[in-house]
């Protein structure tokens, strides 16, 4: 009977050695999976980056734009009120300039 007893158990023992070399081999398997996840994940992130890239320069040009947009249209309103203003005053001494001739004119003469 121990010659029965120990060829079940070294059956027993065969059948580990084929599991242990099963769950080695699915460890092995796994390990590879882990890095190609990983490869994959760093390689969508860097997609995704790009992408957020793109899009915040693709905003921040149309932000850039609308604000040249105001600035010179603001800048115009300011130029047209500037050249208004100095019409105003043009036409104030042009008014006054011959007042001004003969204020100057008699006092220098009484001098």
């Amino acid at each position: 009977m121990s010659s029965v007893a120990e060829s079940k158990v070294t059956n027993i023992v065969k059948s580990l050695n084929v599991l242990e070399d099963d769950l080695d081999s699915l460890n092995s398997k796994v390990g590879d999976m882990k890095k190609q996840l990983n490869v994959k994940a760093l390689n969508e992130i860097d997609t995704l980056m790009e992408k957020t890239r793109q899009m915040a320069t693709e905003e921040a040009s149309k932000i850039i734009e609308a604000s040249k947009e105001k600035a010179k249209s603001e800048s115009s309103k300011i130029s047209q009120e500037g050249e208004s203003k100095l019409s105003e005053i043009q036409s104030k001494i042009d008014a006054n300039f011959d007042d001004a001739v003969k204020h100057v004119v008699s006092r220098v003469l009484k001098v």
